[in-house]
């Protein structure tokens, strides 16, 4: 039995305490929470801080973490999809010693689990490890062309059976985003998957040519397309903002994981949320800066009480893969977020959305979410700039 206080302990499914002690197993596992009054204190150990759960990283793209800082900031979406795609390729023992150190900067930064991108098999050995729960995101895209949903689904199916799973791990099929998946491809990966209980994830509304192309076929994405010798003379517009295209591809009975949604409005949330009562939205604000050099417009998530997660994106698109960097993102360019929706934000939807919340995102009596202390709180409970967080080990 371990016994912890600090200057507040936030469960997350219920508000903050102060002058209360976190009751844990040997392994982690919590036991009870209680107030200081009721224990000796000689037997708890003190933290000067917040103490949360362990972040839940929504989205990242764990893969590319060789690429860091190879594409440059702030170029919007289309000229990143491009350098990715024509700077990707490194040694197998680049990419190897790349993945384990941005998995081990996670764990340090106190997240436990990650809802991860995969096109390739290249981060299937570390997750087999097991050292923090993995939901990964076997990602398919055949640049709408419904000709080529039969060669991308085979291609991605030898990979997807590659797949190693650690104890409380899981995965499945998911399309890339709406301006790069046809409705064949979409209704492949949705008779393969699972009718209910999965997670699928799918970028969203990330940049004003997505939404052109399907409110009237024109935009930068015709020209991207053209450069990589792909037409798309078949492909017709909506009328509409690109997430209803989605929408009318994804199944409403699964848990479907929305990410980025720089560009999406009120009316967008509302329409997926009466759509289905299982819509999560990954919010990646650094990856969005660094991309883009644009934020959502959180206001509109909470005034729709929008289950929002927090992600990373990747090490292309961020300077460090830390939930907490994220947070203090937020909190800077939009500070009338509050620290606590933050804080449930990065791990409580982050674990519904992943469908780990059964271990993991609050401090309930038999879960085993891990142990966070934030530090760097100000007498307000907004996040300053030096915040840090790291990882309470139980074992100390």
């Amino acid at each position: 039995m371990r016994k912890f206080t600090a200057n507040r302990i936030h469960p997350i499914s219920s508000p903050a305490l102060e002058k209360h002690v976190l009751i844990t197993g040997d392994d982690g596992t919590i036991l009870a929470i209680e107030p200081a009054e009721n224990h000796d204190p000689a037997t708890v150990k003190k933290l000067n801080g917040d103490l949360v759960p362990g972040f839940v990283n929504a989205h990242c793209h764990l893969e590319l973490s060789h690429m860091k800082g190879k594409v440059p900031t702030g170029t919007g979406l289309i000229p990143f999809i491009t350098n990715v795609v024509t700077k990707r390729n490194a040694s197998p023992e680049a990419i190897s010693e790349a993945i384990e150190n941005a998995e081990q900067e996670m764990l340090d930064g106190g997240i436990v689990a990650l809802g991860d991108i995969s096109n390739t098999v290249d981060t299937f050995s570390v997750k087999s490890k097991g050292r923090m729960r993995y939901y990964t995101f076997l990602e398919l895209f055949d640049f709408l062309q419904e000709e080529g949903a039969e060669k991308t689904f085979s291609d991605g199916m030898a990979v997807y059976d590659k797949i190693q799973l650690a104890k409380g791990s899981t995965c499945s099929l998911v399309p890339h985003a709406p301006y790069s998946v046809s409705k064949n491809l979409f209704k492949k990966i949705r008779e393969f998957n699972p009718p209910k209980d999965i997670t699928i994830s799918i970028h969203n509304q990330e940049t004003p040519p997505e939404e052109s192309l399907f409110l009237n076929k024109t935009g930068d994405f015709l020209n991207f397309y053209s450069k990589f010798g792909i037409t798309l003379d078949k492909f017709a517009s909506t009328g509409k903002n690109a997430i209803y295209y989605a929408l009318e591809n994804l199944n409403p009975e699964t848990r479907n994981l929305f990410v980025h949604n720089t560009l999406t409005s009120r009316e967008d949330i509302e329409a997926a949320q009466s759509w289905s009562n299982m819509v999560y939205w990954a919010s990646c604000p650094n990856a969005n800066l660094y991309i883009e050099n644009r934020l959502p417009n959180y206001q509109h998530f909470m005034e729709t009480n929008a289950r929002v997660a927090l992600g990373t994106d990747s090490l292309t698109s961020n300077w460090q893969l830390s939930i907490l960097e994220e947070m203090k993102t937020i909190a800077r360019f939009q500070s009338y977020v509050p620290f606590e929706t933050l804080l449930r934000w990065a791990t409580l939807n982050g674990a519904e959305a992943l469908g780990f919340d059964d271990t993991l995102g609050s401090f309930d009596v038999g879960k085993k979410p891990g142990l966070v202390l934030i530090q760097g709180l100000d007498g307000n409970g907004v996040l300053e700039a030096s915040a840090t967080a790291e990882r309470v080990l139980i074992d100390n």
